[in-house]
């Protein structure tokens, strides 16, 4: 079968094989193995806090000498960049590997450390980020309603 483009709803009885390309939008249930996502990488080398366009590509990187504090932004904020209501679940990439100095993941208001990362703060609740080629890590927001999240280190 060769390239097909829709512009409207699809459905499928039976199902689809092959690979989803360009953005998709809406709900894409059933079983989807080995899920593969690229981002587009957004700096900040300097101690701020995040813009909610910013957290919202998924993937932050830092190449900054210094130590850096990334804050998040408010629940609210992130909530209305990211169209959350409770239940929505964000994955936010960090990247080090180019920096020289620890980066420090901060929460604002309407974001709180989970409980499991308050309980575990060695792995969980790890808000540090190191330099070379160990720098990385994935944090994930749980979402518990339109403006308020928990955060949690899960890689």
């Amino acid at each position: 079968m060769g390239s097909t483009t829709f512009s409207g709803p699809v459905t499928s009885e039976d199902g689809f094989v092959g690979n989803l390309t360009g953005n998709v939008t809406g709900n894409v249930t059933g079983n989807i193995a080995n899920p593969t996502f690229t981002h587009t990488p957004v700096a900040i080398n300097a101690t701020a806090t995040a813009t909610a366009a910013q957290v919202a590509t998924g993937y932050i990187k830092s190449t900054s000498a210094a130590a850096t504090t990334i804050t998040l932004p408010t629940g609210t904020l992130l909530g209305t960049a990211l169209g959350a209501v409770q239940g929505t679940v964000f994955d936010l990439y960090i990247d080090n590997t180019a920096g020289a100095s620890l980066v420090t993941m901060a929460v604002a208001v309407n974001g709180i450390k989970s409980a499991l990362g308050a309980a575990v703060a060695a792995s969980a609740g790890l808000l540090t980020v190191p330099s070379g080629v160990t720098g990385q890590a994935r944090f994930t927001l749980m979402f518990s309603s339109a403006t308020a999240y928990t955060f949690t280190r899960t890689a």
